[in-house]
């Protein structure tokens, strides 16, 4: 899936980290879940920790989940802007454009190391998810070159 993020500074944000999807479920889905995930990020940077949408079965946007932070961070910061995201042949769906929230941390310049934080996401319907973040923060020239 190719994910294109417009942030409402016009700033493009290629690429995907931890994006929750609402569809409607095949099965039952229980009331709660737990994820567990862990993301790379530089000091002093943005980093995109979660993306979060509702697109229903025939390809528009349903209504957008609450987000909360349950833990904060103890060293960074936690910001969640409104973006539209837009993706092609996701799912059932050749191309779509939908409103989306974009969840974002940044360390400290100083601050190396790990850092964690809980978000929990309520979808309408009941469902919740509680996602538990592992944020490695290194230097900039820390992480291995492609």
């Amino acid at each position: 899936m190719r994910v294109i993020l417009q942030a409402c500074a016009a700033v493009l944000i290629w690429g995907c980290f931890g994006a929750a999807a609402a569809q409607a479920p095949a099965q039952p889905v229980p009331e709660e879940t737990t994820v567990e995930r862990q993301v790379r990020a530089l000091a002093n940077r943005d980093t995109q920790i979660g993306l979060y949408l509702n697109v229903l079965p025939d390809c528009t946007s349903g209504p957008l989940p609450t987000i909360r932070l349950v833990t904060a961070p103890a060293a960074g910061k936690v910001v969640v802007k409104s973006a539209k995201a837009k993706a092609t042949n996701y799912k059932a769906c050749l191309a779509l454009e939908v409103p989306a929230y974009v969840a974002f941390y940044k360390a400290p310049p100083e601050f190396l190391g790990d850092d964690a934080l809980t978000i929990e996401v309520k979808y309408q319907g009941g469902r919740t998810e509680i996602q538990k973040i592992t944020v490695k923060v290194s230097a900039p020239g820390g992480q291995q070159k492609i």
